[in-house]
């Protein structure tokens, strides 16, 4: 794949469910379908927002096989392989690669901090045995590790490690990673921060990994669009729409109230069900007429 042509916006797909461990396979195709028609450019599955740690390795792996049956070479598949566990996050980049995704997606391990250079090593020996090409993901909220620039740099000069996906919100980390790249357009760096997309976009990213293209796809590749298209001033008003499907991730309380805001979201939409992994919980009643309004408001405005 020429890599210096992967950009715009590629949604970290939630996982549709219908059961504690059981995938709705309805939801799913309706849910890929769904974005595709609205103009994105990948699938990201067992990300964050695909609720990946809580997920068993089998739901996964019915997960990477059912999606990629589905696109069938449409858009390229990125895969989450993050796992504490580095023997794990090289089989389920195999079994990825086995049913056709195009690329993995690996933040460091979780649960005990890393050294940079422990964390330098990790990578390098992740990049060497993995089937996959790989993409570096920073999400230091959640893991507890902000990749060093050491590490950016280690993966630039690494033939199996393509790019990389920033979710720390941080237009400064960003400037950072951007500087170190320099001028390589086959290394591309995408966000996960989507009010700052437009900024991101004029810095040098490539594009956002947004889970709001989930809903409103359309939205999201609209917004990316006009930004790099330098179109302010429609990029301004797209973005205040994003502003407010924020709103919809502050339905609920706690972290996994942005997750089950998107779940819910599409739920009203008619695209699948709003059951959570365990142990996160659905929207309650009052939490769910918030959303409605949000979305409602959403969909008259979007195109």
């Amino acid at each position: 794949m020429n890599l210096a042509a992967l950009s715009g916006i590629i949604p970290p797909l939630i996982t549709p469910l219908s059961g504690r461990d059981a995938l709705d396979h309805a939801g799913l195709e309706r849910l890929i379908e769904h974005v595709i028609s609205g103009g994105v450019s990948g699938l990201f599955i067992l990300g964050t927002t695909g609720e990946a740690p809580a997920l068993s390795l089998r739901l996964r792996r019915e997960l990477i096989e059912r999606t990629c049956e589905q696109v069938a070479g449409r858009l390229p598949v990125l895969v989450g392989v993050s796992d504490p566990s580095l023997e794990e996050s090289l089989h389920m980049a195999a079994f990825a690669a086995e049913k056709g995704a195009d690329f993995a997606v690996a933040a460091p391990p979780y649960y005990w901090t890393l050294g940079d250079s422990e964390l330098e090593v990790y990578y390098e020996r992740l990049a060497e045995e993995i089937a996959l090409p790989l993409f570096l993901y920073n999400m230091p909220s959640l893991t507890k590790a902000s990749i060093p620039m050491s590490v950016v740099r280690s993966g630039l000069q690494h033939p199996r490690v393509v790019g990389m996906k920033d979710s720390s919100g941080s237009m400064g980390y960003l400037h950072q990673v951007l500087r170190v790249r320099g001028e390589r357009s086959d290394w591309p760096v995408f966000v996960g921060d989507e009010e700052t997309l437009m900024y991101a976009v004029e810095a040098g990213a490539q594009g956002g990994v947004n889970g709001g293209a989930n809903v409103f796809p359309k939205l999201y590749a609209a917004y990316y669009r006009a930004s790099v298209g330098r179109d302010f001033e429609s990029a301004r008003a797209l973005q205040r729409l994003v502003v407010r499907m924020g709103d919809l991730y502050k339905t609920a309380r706690y972290g996994s109230s942005t997750i089950r805001g998107i779940k819910c979201g599409l739920s009203l939409l008619g695209i699948c069900g709003d059951l959570a992994a365990e142990p996160f919980q659905t929207l309650t009643p009052e939490e769910r007429r918030a959303a409605a309004g949000i979305v409602e408001e959403l969909s008259s405005a979007v195109f």
